[in-house]
């Protein structure tokens, strides 16, 4: 925590996304990405949460990104989206927690990789999802909508069960691998896009400052 944090924050949860890159993403091994460039989207649901006094229990809020190049290149665009249920205080911590200065490995890293922020959007996330079974979905009208499966066997056609683990990870420790069928993206400029059949991770969160 650096020496301009003036406010303690942790939050637990559960987080789901999924990217352009084939199953498993090269990026989680310090590879390159699939197809040159990223194009990713993210959804968290808070469990529990704070923010100095402010609770932030059951807030929603998604993100977008796209990077010209490897992540580590930076340059990349971001948008912030907040669940419409969140209220007016909650909304504005997401969005500074969202921009690094208030301290988080996965904050500061993704918005000194992503300096391009676009104006942050309050709309209803609708979501579901459950881990253990590798599923997900969420809509978000009018901008984002995903829908994660287990990855099945292309013989056999039973679910194929396959995680990464990152003992030292600043995201998460251990991600469950799915299926993202579809995904799809309007937020605008290159923030518009559309995949199926490729990386879907699903986890739990513990970050704080």
């Amino acid at each position: 925590m650096s020496a301009e944090t003036k406010t303690t924050w942790r939050i637990q949860g559960e987080e789901f996304g999924s990217c352009n890159c084939a199953w498993g993403c090269p990026c989680q091994f310090n590879a390159l990405p699939t197809h040159g460039r990223c194009e990713g989207f993210a959804v968290w649901k808070i469990r529990e949460g704070h923010y100095g006094g402010l609770k932030l229990d059951g807030v929603r809020f998604a993100q977008i990104y796209w990077w010209p190049g490897p992540i580590h290149e930076g340059n990349g665009t971001r948008q912030l989206i907040i669940d419409e249920k969140a209220t007016p205080e909650q909304r504005t911590v997401l969005t500074t927690l969202s921009s690094g200065t208030e301290g988080g490995a996965f904050f500061e890293i993704f918005a000194s990789v992503c300096p391009n922020a676009s104006e942050t959007l309050i709309k209803p996330i609708h979501c579901e999802v459950d881990i253990e079974r590798r599923q997900a979905k969420v809509e978000i009208p009018g901008v984002a909508e995903t829908l994660i499966e287990p990855i099945k066997n292309p013989v056999t056609g039973e679910e194929h069960r396959a995680r990464i683990e990152l003992p030292g990870g600043f995201e998460y420790k251990v991600a469950e691998m799915g299926n993202a069928v579809s995904l799809r993206v309007h937020a605008g400029k290159q923030l518009t896009f559309e995949h199926q059949n490729s990386y879907a991770q699903l986890n739990t969160i513990d970050w704080s400052n």
